[in-house]
């Protein structure tokens, strides 16, 4: 562990009563730390402090909590912070980053760590202070604004639950358990995607800790610029304390899976690559790989079986949906669970773990797919490849996720224009991902890297950071638009206070 710098005790006497208030701030002028002191305080010392001011809890190694308060929801990644807050407040998320910062560590805030595998890799928490927001959870619903503000260690399951009462509509996650932070800061791909666009261009204000420790509201008018570049660009901007986003009325979903035979890949999702050039932008898709373990925690269909499957939802009539999907159905699918249904029912669709589980992953995306490019992804993770990946699967974009449509679209909805991340020109995305067992990490590594680079002649320019799970040049993620996201990191948090798993100095 890095040796921390004294900590001067002036810059952290007891908050004043609006410490957690949104203060304005001067454009191009945002850092204002306060002026340290000589006085000093030891690491020890200081974390004590820290834990004194705490409406949550701090553990540090050797706790009884230590361990399960450091665990990511990835169990294969092993975090060793140097000290975990578990945070129960915005004044929690204030206080950790002042004391941090004065202390000379770093702050690296997590709701879930789905993706925490490169924040580990990086060594990034070597000398920093590992923030868990889970227990942030409050989701508060403006019905009649249909504006939703949710709290920071919230997971989609809590956002659905909390909106559909409402007949209201987010743009969520694959999964209840994903974390809302993460997935929106990155981007956030939900199964109204091809229509709506990315849910990072649905957030209408953010409430933020920067590095000086000064809690902000911000907006397209106020500090425009840091509104930008965290929509998108990722958690190394600063803490979240809340997101507030647009939310919609969508009282029903056609949506479902249709099962075939493993042996069928080629066959099926050669069929599903030409009907996504024939869809409208109503309709997004996966075509999917799928080889599960026998666990007895899985239904018998699943366990211990494979399947090539077709995940679809449908913003159109029941009617409609299945003329769509007659091309699709003339195939035969074994198990045909397509129906009607509330958005509610969108968290189950894509059938991921429903607790933390161990997991090696990693994605790319494609510029296009041809057949070619089906056939490679099927000699990679299909019948008879090797391959140990529990899922390789390929998912439509275009339609609202293009960065033009996507400012039209803000236009249209009386949305601020996109952040950093606006959408994707890529027209395809791929992702594979297996649980590790022991002994077999280098076999599930092989997997993955036999698939990355099967695809890699149909790679697009740039990537996806949410499904970037191991370390990334961030100009894969930015282009040319990384520079500009530099000179943002640097007025906010010249020092590097804030870490993230994909940090935009690439450090």
């Amino acid at each position: 562990m890095n040796t921390p710098a004294p900590i001067a005790t002036d810059t952290i006497a007891d908050a004043s009563p609006d410490a957690t208030s949104v203060a304005p701030v001067a454009p191009h002028a945002p850092y204002a730390p306060e002026t340290p002191t000589p006085t000093t305080l030891s690491l020890r010392e200081t974390l004590a402090l820290l834990a004194s001011k705490l409406d949550g809890r701090l553990a540090v190694p050797g706790d009884p909590g230590y361990d399960a308060d450091r665990t990511a929801w990835n169990l294969a990644v092993d975090q060793r912070p140097v000290a975990v807050v578990t945070a129960a407040s915005a004044d929690d998320l204030v206080n950790t980053v002042r004391i941090a910062r004065s202390a000379g560590l770093a702050v690296a805030a997590q709701a879930t760590g789905h993706n925490a595998g490169p924040l580990t890799d990086r060594g990034l928490l070597s000398d920093a202070i590992l923030v868990r927001t889970s227990e942030m959870r409050a989701v508060t619903v403006d019905a009649d604004e249909r504006v939703a503000r949710v709290e920071p260690g919230a997971q989609w399951g809590d956002v659905v639950a909390a909106v559909s009462q409402y007949g209201l509509t987010a743009l969520s996650g694959s999964s209840h358990d994903v974390g809302v932070a993460g997935y929106t800061l990155g981007g956030g791909l939900s199964w109204l995607a091809r229509a709506y666009g990315i849910a990072a261009n649905h957030v209408t204000a953010i409430e933020i800790v920067t590095a000086d420790g000064r809690l902000r509201r911000i907006d397209a008018d106020r500090d425009a610029d840091l509104f930008w570049a965290v929509r998108g660009g990722g958690g190394d901007f600063g803490v979240v304390a809340a997101f507030e986003f647009r939310l919609y009325e969508i009282p029903q979903i056609v949506a479902g899976t249709l099962f075939f035979p493993f042996e069928r890949a080629e066959e099926v999702l050669q069929a599903w690559r030409e009907w996504t050039t024939t869809v409208p932008d109503s309709v997004t898709s996966v075509g999917r790989l799928l080889q599960f373990p026998p666990l007895p925690d899985l239904p018998a269909f699943l366990s211990g079986k494979s399947y090539v499957v077709v995940e679809a939802a449908i913003l159109e009539s029941p009617a409609r949906a299945d003329e769509l999907l007659a091309p699709l159905r003339a195939l035969g699918p074994t198990i045909d669970s397509v129906h009607p249904q509330a958005t509610s029912e969108l968290l189950q669709l894509h059938m991921d773990p429903p607790a933390p589980v161990p997991g090696y992953g990693d994605g790319l995306m494609l510029i296009e797919l041809s057949a070619d490019t089906v056939s490679a992804f099927v000699r990679a993770a299909g019948p008879g490849s090797g391959s140990t990946l529990l899922s390789a699967e390929i998912r439509h974009l275009g339609g609202a996720v293009k960065p033009d449509a996507a400012r039209a679209n803000a236009d249209r909805l009386g949305l601020p224009q996109p952040g950093v991340t606006a959408g994707f020109e890529a027209e395809y995305l791929v992702f594979g991902v297996g649980i590790p067992t022991p002994g077999e990490i280098g076999a599930l590594a092989a997997s993955v890297d036999r698939l990355v680079t099967a695809l890699d002649p149909w790679r697009a320019d740039l990537e996806y950071l949410n499904f970037a799970e191991r370390v990334r040049d961030p100009e894969a993620f930015f282009g040319e638009r990384l520079a500009k996201l530099r000179q943002v990191k640097r007025a906010y948090d010249p020092t590097r206070v804030i870490r993230s798993n994909h940090p935009v100095d690439g450090i």
